[in-house]
């Protein structure tokens, strides 16, 4: 497998924590960080901190997502096999980039590798119900929503809900 992979307009390579500068921008906005886990970061020091204790040894890999021909980060993508053959994934994109397909690009792209290329049979992700875009960008990659665990997260913003998201292999390769 490569360390980076492309889309028609993107490139995914491994985060590093020189991104901090410019996933700044998304990991200070307010309303982007609304429904993740922990809340806006209010310096660069603080994103570039979140970075590094992302990069040693952990069960998640993380790429960021980068225009073809630019190499500015303008989100970011991750997977965490959470036992053999299953795999959850997360995204986050700025919202400069929003509603140009971006994300499903990104994400359709990281779908392909894990299942296509690395043998992955489930892929699941969880939302805030509340996370309208990423709720439909995932119904429209084909997850069905399996299930609401109630009071699942403990976040900035209270104790939240997740949509539980899954994607089986064949659901996948049929599309």
């Amino acid at each position: 497998m490569s360390d980076v992979f492309t889309s028609a307009r993107l490139v995914m390579r491994p985060q590093r924590v020189d991104d901090a500068e410019a996933l700044h921008l998304a990991y200070r906005d307010v309303e982007l960080m609304r429904f993740w886990s922990s809340g806006p970061h209010a310096s660069v020091a603080e994103t570039r901190a979140y970075l590094a204790a992302r990069g040693g040894p952990s069960p998640w890999r993380g790429w960021v997502m980068t225009l073809a021909g630019d190499d500015t980060a303008i989100g970011t993508l991750a997977a965490g096999e959470k036992r053999p053959g299953v795999v959850e994934i997360g995204y986050l994109l700025a919202r400069a980039h929003w509603g140009q397909g971006y994300a499903r690009e990104g994400v359709s792209r990281l779908l392909d590798l894990l299942f296509r290329e690395e043998g992955a049979r489930r892929v699941f992700a969880d939302t805030d119900p509340e996370n309208d875009a990423s709720n439909r960008l995932l119904r429209s990659l084909g997850f069905t929503l399996e299930g609401v665990l109630r009071g699942e997260w403990e976040t900035h913003i209270g104790v939240r809900d997740t949509n539980l998201w899954g994607l089986l292999l064949p659901e996948w390769l049929d599309r």
